[in-house]
């Protein structure tokens, strides 16, 4: 008889990949866009995207520097990688600007996709790519941290669906397809859970680069291209609306480091007692030490 040799598949593979793909299902949550008459879409697009705006930034200030600062611990290398990522994003752009001026445009035919809406692709799928890295460095450190962290990352993608399908909107797309090329770009989360499976504590080493190279594209994206796109004249209430918005986007994500903290420290009592219980079993009893005190490691 030929022994099956088979490698079982390590459960927090199963974890990982179920997280990340909960975290593409949320992106669908930009649907709720198609409920509205073209009409009233119109008028609530520059809302959406001043939505993306708070958000962006939010994101990138209250959450991907300062846990990049936590896991590099050097403000300038942190700061340095920052605007790495708005060099990195304007040249990006530029290449997206270059290869939407020289399409040939069909007469009849909807007009391609703008380069706001393209620029905030490239954005997404980076952070979805880091999202998916993230969940699985979580669920290699434990079934607790795994899904508390999923559950941050959830949180905070919500608002962000729904203000970046507003953006690809704003862009050009027309709402189903915004919709659809969206939950695309989230697939990339998947992609990145991958990464970080195969590749284990190197790919955990690379996010603390990783995060804030994405931060600095946010601030860019938000920056050089969403804010001036809202500069045109408009009505009182509707400058007063995305004001509003941009307020909630900022406030929303500080909200959110107020419910990781929350996760965090549920997990933390769970994340200690494994430790303590590994470290236990790994050390003698006091009755098997000569003279029945414990050697010290110190």
């Amino acid at each position: 008889m030929v022994a099956d040799n088979t490698a079982m598949i390590p459960i927090e593979w199963w974890q990982t990949l179920a997280a990340a793909a909960a975290v593409v299902v949320l992106s669908l949550s930009g649907a709720f866009v198609l409920l509205f008459k073209p009409h009233r879409l119109r008028s609530l697009v520059p809302t959406l995207v001043s939505l993306a705006i708070g958000v962006l930034l939010g994101d990138a200030f209250l959450h991907l520097i300062p846990d990049s600062m936590a896991r590099i611990g050097s403000l300038p290398l942190v700061g340095m990688l920052v605007l790495c990522g708005i060099v990195l994003f304007f040249v990006i752009e530029k290449f997206v600007r270059w290869r939407h001026d020289h399409t040939l445009h069909i007469a009849g035919e909807p007009a391609p996709p703008g380069v706001i809406a393209r620029m905030n692709l490239v954005g997404d799928a980076v952070h979805n790519f880091t999202d998916g890295v993230l969940i699985a460095g979580s669920f290699a450190a434990g079934p607790a941290v795994g899904l508390t962290t999923t559950l941050a990352i959830i949180v905070h993608e919500i608002p962000q669906e729904i203000g970046d399908v507003g953006a690809l909107i704003h862009g050009g797309y027309r709402p189903r397809r915004a919709v659809r090329v969206n939950f695309y770009v989230a697939l990339t989360a998947i992609a990145g859970a991958m990464f970080g499976l195969a590749l284990g504590h190197w790919a955990d080493g690379a996010m603390a680069y990783l995060l804030p190279i994405t931060a600095g594209g946010f601030i860019y994206i938000a920056s050089a291209d969403f804010i001036p796109s809202l500069r045109e004249r408009s009505g009182l209430w509707e400058d007063s609306l995305q004001i509003g918005a941009i307020i909630l986007g900022l406030a929303c994500m500080l909200a959110i480091t107020g419910v990781e903290d929350i996760l965090q420290s549920a997990a933390t009592p769970d994340v200690i007692g494994s430790a303590a219980e590994h470290q236990r079993l790994a050390m003698p009893d006091a009755c098997d030490v000569p003279g029945g005190k414990l050697l010290s490691t110190w």
